[in-house]
Parts: C-alpha cells; structure tokens; sequence
C-alpha cells in the first residue's frame, strides 16, 4: 500500500506546521472567539449600510482600537507602536511602527454602493488588482506590492504593508501573508456599520 501524501496545509517543517499556516489559524482561532459568529438571528435583522458621516463609525476606529492592537500583535508575534489615528475626507487611517518597518491600515467610509465600487476599483487601478482574495470580505485582493484591499458593505478597508520588510513578524512570514493575516484579524470583528 502506497502512503498518504501530505497535503501543503498539513506538511511538517521541524516537527511544527508551517509558520504561515500557523500564522492565519491563529488569526481566525482568535478573531472567532473574540468576536463570536454572526447568528441566524443577526443575519435576519440585516439592513442597507449607513452611508459616511461627520465622524468615523465604530467599525472604522476598530482598526487602531488597543484590541485590535493587541490581536494583531499575537497573530503577528510582534507589538507595534500605534500612531495617529487620523480622520480626513472619511477615511480614518493609523500606522502600526515596529523596529525594522511598518504597515498602514486605512478605512474609507463612503455613501453608496456606486461611490463603493468606484473607489475600491480606484485602488485596483492605482496599485495594482494583482490576485483575488476569496472569502475575504464582500470582496478582496492582493496589490502588486503585497498589500490587500478589502470591501465590506460601503467601506473599504486597505492593510498597505509597503513599509515592511520581505519578510516580518515572528516566525518570519512573507509581508503579503501578513497583510492577509492582518485583514483577516479585522475583518474577524467587523458587523453591522
């Protein structure tokens, strides 16, 4: 009888799963149990998103909260120096700084699904709609850089890790699985507006 083959996802390095495997279960082991999952009664009182306002929505500051702090740091098993935030033209933004680089999260708020689209094909065209990320978000992707795009009911949600290094974090991981991890922590906690 011939043996099994391994698969990517199941295959040993040292006696430990790959360190990117290891990475993105984490993230999705946390982002579930911190933020629970949507219940069937959460999905019946679903409704149209709220468009931009004076003041960024919960969701956006999310993203620079000390939470997400915290749980981007253990999925990425590092701890940044947060700066900003900042709110400009509804697009609320904050750079993660660690000692050998840094990555931006931005969310930009916006009032329709036309001005939604419209923008997030914007940054497709301006930094590149390199691969499609599937089941990530209402819809995502990779830029040419490594960085991910995210679109979630009218905001878009843009994890820009042109400040990293090829590899970062503990173990070292390519950037682009970090920004893939990253979104993925945020996008974990993300409900409603």
């Amino acid at each position: 009888m011939a043996p099994k083959r391994q698969t990517k996802a199941r295959r040993l390095v040292s006696g430990r799963y790959e360190p990117r495997f290891a990475v993105v279960a984490l993230a999705l082991a946390m982002a579930f149990a911190a933020c629970g999952t949507t219940s069937p009664s959460s999905l019946a009182t679903a409704r149209v998103p709220l468009p931009a306002g004076k003041l960024p929505a919960t969701i956006a500051k999310m993203v620079c909260s000390p939470k997400a702090q915290r749980e981007i740091g253990v999925a990425l098993g590092v701890t940044a120096v947060v700066e900003g935030p900042t709110w400009s033209e509804h697009l609320y933004s904050c750079r993660y700084t660690y000692p050998d680089g840094y990555f931006t999260l931005s969310v930009k708020e916006l009032s329709s699904w036309t001005q939604t689209f419209s923008y997030f094909r914007g940054i497709g065209s301006s930094l590149g709609d390199v691969n499609t990320l599937p089941n990530l978000g209402q819809s995502g992707f990779a830029t040419r850089d490594g960085s991910v795009a995210v679109r979630k009911d009218w905001k878009v949600l843009l994890v820009d890790i042109s400040g990293l290094p090829a590899q970062f974090g503990k173990p070292p991981t390519p950037s682009g699985n970090v920004a893939v991890t990253v979104a993925d922590v945020i996008l974990g906690c993300w409900s409603g507006d």
